[in-house]
């Protein structure tokens, strides 16, 4: 730099949009212990003046917050800071597996993959005996059938695995990951291949791992799960790319076939 020039100019602020601003304000509020959980919000006029923004910035900002689980809104009392919850501020998390498909869903299931082996691991060092001894009852009512009492159970037996770990914000991001329509979809889908059997013995294999309290085969256990799950999944949707690409290429020929009769 020569001596002439000054200093590099700092690069322009990002504005933030002012319905975030009174979002993002409460939230440092709390964080910084001004407003804790129970807690009643001042009244709308006033933290809109306080945050000089609008009433109706202000009125969204805490209509975001109520759905994100932050705040609740006691109907003739006022607004509040909820509970805080790991499950409660994690709720709309949970859309995301219900709703995902193609390549999103395989990353919720390598997401998946991250998480559960070691929530399972965990979980093999500090089960009780009544605790195994639940898991071992919702084993029983996993069958090969696929039928709906075994999806619910499937979803049932991780959660509770998971539980066992006593970390309350990681069973709320496995619920997130979790969808029941996408459980039933991969028993079926085992079902209609002959393979049912296969994600039963997948679950036999990590309660084995949870009664002997070893969490490396634990851990191994739900790798192996969740990668069978994960593979099934790639072929299912290769299989579903080819029959989209199959099915204008039997209809063009189904066409020309038409035309050559009419002609």
């Amino acid at each position: 730099m020569s001596p002439t020039d000054g200093p590099s100019p700092a690069p322009p602020a990002t504005r933030m949009p002012v319905t975030r601003r009174p979002i993002e304000r409460i939230k440092a509020m709390i964080a910084e212990g001004r407003l804790r959980p129970g807690d009643r919000l001042p009244t709308e006029r006033d933290l809109a003046h306080e945050f000089e923004v609008s009433r109706s910035s202000m009125r969204e900002a805490v209509r975001t917050l109520t759905t994100l689980g932050v705040l609740e809104v006691r109907h003739g009392a006022g607004v509040y800071v909820s509970s805080l919850r790991p499950a409660d501020l994690l709720e709309t998390f949970s859309v995301l597996a219900e709703i995902s498909q193609g390549d999103t869903l395989i990353e919720v299931l390598q997401v998946r993959r991250m998480l559960e082996p070691a929530a399972t691991a965990l979980a093999a060092a500090r089960a009780t005996d009544a605790q195994l001894e639940q898991i071992g009852a919702i084993l029983d009512r996993i069958s090969s059938g696929g039928g709906r009492e075994t999806v619910a159970a499937d979803l049932t037996f991780h959660q509770a695995i998971v539980q066992i770990t006593g970390n309350a914000t990681l069973a709320a991001i496995n619920d997130g990951l979790s969808s029941r329509t996408f459980n039933a979809r991969v028993w079926r889908g085992h079902c209609a291949d002959g393979q049912a059997a296969r994600l039963r013995q997948d679950h036999e294999r990590i309660y084995r791992a949870l009664l002997a309290r070893d969490p490396d085969a634990a851990r191994a256990a739900a790798t192996m799960h969740v990668m069978e799950v994960e593979r099934w999944l790639r072929a299912d949707l290769e299989a579903g790319s080819a029959e989209g690409r199959e099915a204008p290429e039997a209809a063009r020929a189904a066409e020309g076939a038409e035309g050559t009769k009419a002609g």
